[in-house]
């Protein structure tokens, strides 16, 4: 069965042979790289900090990041620049079946 992708068509030109120079494509993309950097950073963050209101602070750049991350992602999605790859039914029943099982493994607190 072909692997079906979950895109739109790509809009604007982008040059088939690229050089040196970025696009506009590459600047989004540049962008939204550094978008999933930092939220990975906030969220250690937020996992190891004690002071409420620094944690407050901290939990509302992580949203906002959060939000300017997925609108970089949709507008990439709806230049037709982000592709997917859609999951078939037996892809979705694999993963299902490989982490069901990591339940058990997590420990029970009373």
């Amino acid at each position: 069965m072909p692997t079906m992708e979950i895109a739109k068509p790509q809009t604007g030109e982008l040059p088939k042979v690229k050089g040196p120079q970025m696009n506009d494509r590459d600047h989004i993309n540049d962008i939204l790289m550094l978008e999933k950097y930092m939220t990975t950073g906030f969220n250690t963050g937020l996992n190891e900090v004690q002071n409420p209101e620094l944690r407050k602070t901290i939990s509302s750049i992580l949203n906002t990041q959060h939000e300017s991350q997925w609108q970089l992602f949709n507008l990439m999605f709806e230049k037709g620049w982000y592709k997917m790859k859609a999951a078939d039914k037996q892809e979705i029943t694999q993963a299902k079946q490989q982490f069901s099982g990591y339940s058990s493994q997590f420990p029970t607190f009373s």
